[in-house]
């Protein structure tokens, strides 16, 4: 009876709301549904909740913040939303820094700070994580139970965005992404409905939301397969400018033999400016995952190099996470791009990094030219390369894979990230133009080279790249097909307009 009274009044709620409106109008339709969980500006929580971002890329000014707390808030306000046509964007950790991503101006934000329930099985085998989690608090939670979870390698990362990414993680080669190792997710769907998508149920759902993003509904609750551990060993290996080539060496002997599935690196060359020069250092991110060895064989090309700095020791997920999270600065602006060559031998994948990495920071005195240095917080280019063990666990994860779409007969993808962190937003402008000119100036090398490949990380791309082409023909229009099935009015194309869409 409690149930039926409130879709009767619901229903009149949704009558009273004029057909034509604003972005913002539906604030107070959301206000009479939800008096506590709405928020307007000048508000305590209003402004706590609109300055959670991890970059100020994102800080805009909605109309006003709804806080659901349950997979039934989300799907009343969804509801409501719909017939207000009132636009709106989602927050979950807040740590995607493309300007409106996940804020929006005049709409709604939807923040999902109170959906955090977490658990583990009684089995230890699952994780149940809500959206409103980073992964700063997921590690330490797991921690108590010797258990740990293939998500960001970043303390700081939101759960929602990375694994509705795809997720590139520590755990890949023996796990594959991050999205690989979800079991189940509770999902709000276009027409309120709140439905569980698994292997068995919604598959099509299940596979979709692997890399899908935002397109098919709002995720309330993700369950991840645990995986055990005490410690790792773990750290970052930093050596001076004089041995970048045989740095660089190193990243494509690894990559173009990755063997050893407990292993994984990120390794980045970083401008350090002094004066009128500009000195470079290699720092590369290793993870072992053992407990017990120290030094593996698959890393000697990097650790055999003389070192200035080296943090290799035994630690939890937990810890290296907050040591791996420091290396970026929150609340200042940032850039983030992408791109991925490919190559089946150490030659190929050589040649790659050498380009990406030349013609990256042969266009940096341009970047200087427009913003001083010192308003620059961080430069690096990183590499993350994805190979035959990593694909083969991702098509191992009980539905035949997810929907990236990357095929081992190319070889080993190697992903770059372009990273670049300001503080001052006077130079927003002089940044992006930098970064698009020099992003398309390495994909026009790589191409030139034979090595370019389209997939763009959805992680790491930037608001001016496209994700989804890079997924292979077959899988975009699997998507499209998806996307429209579970959301046939394109409420999560036209009413959330942010992040990357299928089929725009």
């Amino acid at each position: 009876m409690k149930s039926a009274f409130r879709l009767v009044a619901l229903s009149t709620l949704l009558a009273t709301i004029p057909a034509t409106t604003s972005n913002g109008d539906g604030c107070p339709a959301l206000a009479e549904r939800f008096p506590t969980k709405v928020f307007y500006p000048s508000n305590d929580v209003y402004e706590y909740e609109n300055a959670e971002f991890w970059s100020n890329t994102q800080l805009l000014d909605p109309a006003c913040i709804f806080r659901p707390s349950s997979a039934k808030d989300v799907s009343d306000g969804i509801k409501i939303l719909d017939a207000a046509s009132g636009k709106f964007a989602i927050r979950g950790g807040g740590h995607m820094g493309i300007k409106g991503a996940n804020n929006i101006d005049d709409g709604i934000l939807m923040v999902m700070s109170n959906l955090t329930h977490m658990s583990v099985s009684a089995d230890k085998k699952t994780l149940s994580v809500g959206p409103g989690y980073r992964f700063s608090d997921v590690y330490p939670f797991l921690q108590q139970y010797d258990l740990t979870v293939g998500g960001a390698r970043l303390g700081p990362v939101g759960v929602p965005g990375i694994l509705l990414a795809g997720g590139i993680n520590f755990y890949g080669n023996q796990f594959g992404f991050s999205a690989d190792q979800v079991t189940r997710y509770e999902v709000v769907l276009a027409d309120g409905k709140i439905v569980e998508a698994t292997k068995c149920k919604n598959t099509d759902l299940f596979w979709a939301l692997k890399g899908g993003s935002s397109n098919f509904g709002v995720v309330t609750r993700f369950d991840m397969n645990t995986i055990p551990s005490k410690k790792v060993w773990a750290g970052i290996y930093t050596v001076e400018q004089q041995y970048l080539p045989q740095f660089l060496e190193a990243t494509a002997n690894y990559s173009s033999a990755i063997t050893d599935p407990l292993s994984h690196i990120v390794p980045a060359v970083i401008p350090v400016p002094s004066g009128s020069d500009i000195n470079y250092i290699g720092a590369v991110i290793l993870f072992y995952d053992s407990d017990t060895v120290t030094y593996p064989r698959c890393f000697e090309a990097f650790t055999s190099l003389p070192n200035i700095g080296n943090t290799l020791d035994f630690k939890t997920v937990d810890e290296f996470t907050i040591e791996t999270g420091a290396a970026v600065v929150p609340h200042i602006n940032d850039m983030f791009a992408t791109g991925t060559v490919v190559g089946k031998t150490y030659d190929q994948l050589l040649q790659g990094i050498r380009i990406i990495n030349d013609t990256f920071f042969d266009a940096l005195p341009a970047l200087y030219a427009v913003v001083p240095p010192a308003a620059i917080s961080v430069i690096q280019l990183d590499w993350q390369p994805i190979g035959s063990l990593w694909m083969a666990a991702s098509a191992a994860n009980g539905i035949g894979g997810n929907a990236l779409g990357l095929d081992p007969k190319k070889g080993v993808y190697l992903a770059y990230a372009e990273v670049v962190e300001w503080f001052d937003s006077e130079h927003d402008e002089a940044v992006e133009a930098w970064v698009i000119s020099t992003t398309n100036a390495i994909n026009k090398a790589t191409h030139a080279a034979g090595l370019h490949d389209h997939f763009n990380y959805m992680g790491d791309a930037a608001g001016f790249q496209t994700v989804y082409p890079g997924y292979g023909a077959a899988n975009e229009a699997k998507l499209l097909s998806i996307s429209r099935k579970y959301d046939p009015t394109r409420i999560f194309q036209t009413l959330l307009p942010g992040g990357f869409k299928i089929g725009s």
